[in-house]
């Protein structure tokens, strides 16, 4: 795999960025322009030209001990090409958006066929090619971009005057909050994407987050709690959510572990809080659903379509339509519209999740909707995008009540997984003890350590409180968005990794 680099106009390119219009790259890439690189492409004896062109600029501000400890603008333009010959895959990329430039990167990313110079593939000087074998006419032209508040027109001051406010909110929560932190981010990336298949497509992502994480200093030392939300949305976010809910939700959480007791150790039902498991079940089997470890055969769930894997109170969906949550886009990054896809439906499993590639491999009509990529800098892989359980019937409350003993967790924290064999630890960052079906004393911070097969299994009630979170899902080296969820629900048994005894 070979990259290409500009050192032509990109500065220009990125000073526009900030005063993007909607159709921007539809300017850069035109259809004829797209028309002549595919061509180009082909006539390399590809048997699928890809184009992926990204613009996306980003803000990021941070108030750390009534600091502004960062105030930044970033931004990034450029063009990747992946060129597929039989079972063999090229990519290069450019952030030159010129024909010249596009047409080299093109016979770069063509190079692993090493029969002939890449260089002496096209004319140089004038980039023209002979015989077009697809025409401007093939193309099916799809663009979707909704209206937001956009954040780049919003005055820095204004959002510095947000951090501010949070803070406040979250030093007034009690005595006991020592330190607080707040950060903002938003983005706007605008991708287009054109293949020798026909698809040329547009779409613009707006998103805008933002945290507040507070220490609390007592007696049981220093502890620490967060609390964040996260939408595709723009700056209009601000006006669903409440700052002060936020602000002292993150104080609530570092003053209560303050008087928090060493978590029991062993195996105990679990009780997960709404929203925060989501992330549990996207690591421990949402991966594992993925159909490039099905391909490889590095997957639990390979050859298991029709079987039941879970209980039969699970459902789990992978929605990359679902309202302006964190994984939510038009279009995937192969030009392939969001999909609704029910992988586990009442604990059978029905489906995987494909990207063009593994959708062409399994023959599959519909292919493509989680293929998705960092930037105009990778290849697109099969990704996860909003994945989360259906709710059930019964309440937060009467599941509670329903546990003798066990251990209910309001927030976990990151984990890891083995997708060849399910087995997981994630960390608690917010728990209580369950005693006579009530909750009494918080808990330590601990691990769960388990498989996600035989939790899937275990699952043996779940609430009607749904609830998402957002998360940034990162594989093989690359980061994107994603977002998890779940209502209250209990596993018969977890191994918790605490420090007490009992």
């Amino acid at each position: 795999m070979a990259n290409s680099n500009n050192n032509t106009d990109t500065l220009q390119i990125n000073k526009q960025i900030n005063k993007l219009q909607p159709n921007k790259l539809l300017e850069l890439i035109p259809r004829s322009l797209a028309q002549e690189v595919l061509n180009y492409g082909v006539s390399l004896g590809a048997d699928f030209v890809e184009i992926y062109a990204e613009l996306k600029v980003l803000t990021g501000i941070s108030l750390d001990d009534r600091k502004i400890a960062e105030l930044s603008n970033g931004s990034h333009s450029g063009v990747g090409i992946r060129v597929v010959k039989g079972k063999t895959t090229g990519y290069a990329h450019t952030a030159d958006f010129e024909l010249k430039s596009l047409l080299k990167t093109t016979a770069i990313a063509a190079s692993f066929d090493k029969s002939d110079d890449p260089e002496l593939k096209f004319n140089i000087d004038t980039g023209l090619i002979t015989d077009p074998s697809i025409k401007a006419s093939d193309f099916q032209h799809d663009s979707v971009s909704e209206t937001f508040l956009n954040p780049n027109e919003i005055n820095k001051s204004k959002k510095v005057d947000l951090l501010k406010t949070a803070d406040e909110f979250a030093r007034n929560y009690n005595d006991n909050i020592n330190q607080v932190s707040v950060s903002y981010g938003d983005s706007i990336k605008h991708i287009l994407i054109a293949n020798s298949e026909g698809i040329y497509v547009y779409d613009s992502q707006t998103r805008t987050n933002f945290r507040v994480s507070a220490v609390a200093l007592g007696d049981g030392g220093l502890q620490t709690g967060f609390e964040s939300v996260a939408k595709t949305l723009g700056f209009e976010l601000f006006d669903e959510i409440d700052l002060e809910t936020i602000a002292t939700e993150a104080a609530r959480r570092a003053s209560v572990k303050l008087e928090a007791k060493p978590a029991p150790s062993g195996e105990v039902p679990i009780i997960l809080a709404s929203g925060s498991g989501g992330i549990l079940f996207h690591e421990a089997c949402g991966h594992g659903l993925e159909a490039d470890h099905i391909a490889k055969k590095s997957s639990v769930y390979t050859d298991m379509i029709g079987k039941q894997v879970a209980s039969k109170y699970v459902t789990l969906v992978d929605d990359g339509t679902y309202s302006n949550e964190w994984g939510t886009f038009n279009f995937d990054d192969e030009g392939h519209r969001a999909t609704k896809s029910v992988l586990i439906k009442d604990g059978i499993l029905e489906d995987y999740m494909y990207d063009k590639m593994r959708g062409n491999g399994a023959k599959r009509q519909d292919v493509g909707g989680n293929g998705r990529r960092q930037s105009y800098r990778y290849l697109p892989m099969v990704r996860m995008t909003n994945t989360y359980l259906l709710d059930g019937d019964s309440t937060k409350e009467d599941i509670i009540q329903d546990t003798e003993y066990g251990v209910y967790i309001a927030q976990l924290g990151g984990g890891q997984v083995n997708t060849a064999t399910g087995d997981f630890v994630f960390g608690t960052t917010e728990a209580y003890l369950i005693e006579n079906g009530k909750l009494t004393y918080p808990l330590r911070d601990a691990n769960l350590i388990g498989n996600g097969p035989e939790i899937l299994k275990k699952i043996d009630a779940v609430g009607n409180d749904f609830k998402m979170s957002p998360g940034t899902c990162g594989k093989d080296g690359q980061q994107v968005p994603v977002g998890c969820g779940q209502a209250t629900l209990r596993v018969t048994g977890i191994t918790l990794g605490g420090t007490s005894h009992q």
